[in-house]
């Protein structure tokens, strides 16, 4: 399993869906990288991505955040686009299901075909405290976006971002 701190995600940019595999612990230590790496695709012109949860080990909300922001910018482009998790497991269902991901993402049952191996790994990013406070208050402004019941889930933990990041 990947050390949290270590690059876990990887990437098939070429792909279609373009891939991104979680290899270990998805969190706030390592979501940097994958919030840049969905924008700059979808800069590119990229539509359809799909996420293989096969080795995630686990998730936090910051992750999850990044993803429904991945998914919200996708909705947005004309036409919509689309962000698919796949073999999401059971644990991993439910924590997506509870913050209401469910709604922006299709959760495939297993018909979507991706390779099994391959990939680049995406580089760490290492932010500064106020940068990655930032990131880290995007991503559950996005959850609280994604369903309005998320708000009282990270009440404290937006407040105490804002304060660290001066107010919003």
């Amino acid at each position: 399993m990947a050390d949290s701190t270590k690059p876990i995600f990887l990437v098939d940019a070429y792909a279609d869906p373009v891939v991104v595999r979680i290899d270990g612990r998805a969190s706030f230590l390592n979501s940097a990288a994958l919030k840049d790496f969905f924008t700059a695709m979808i800069g590119q012109g990229k539509t359809r991505f799909a996420v293989d949860f096969k080795a995630c080990a686990s998730m936090d909300s910051t992750f999850l955040g990044v993803l429904a922001g991945a998914a919200i910018q996708l909705r947005r482009l004309s036409p919509p686009g689309s962000l698919t998790l796949v073999r999401v497991g059971e644990r991993n269902l439910e924590l997506i299901r509870n913050l209401g991901l469910h709604r922006l993402a299709v959760v495939d049952p297993g018909q979507v075909s991706i390779p099994e191996q391959g990939g680049q790994a995406l580089d760490a990013k290492a932010l500064g405290e106020v940068e990655s406070a930032r990131m880290v208050l995007e991503a559950h402004e996005n959850l609280v976006a994604t369903d309005a019941d998320n708000a009282a889930k990270f009440q404290d933990v937006l407040t105490f971002l804002r304060a660290q990041i001066g107010g919003r």
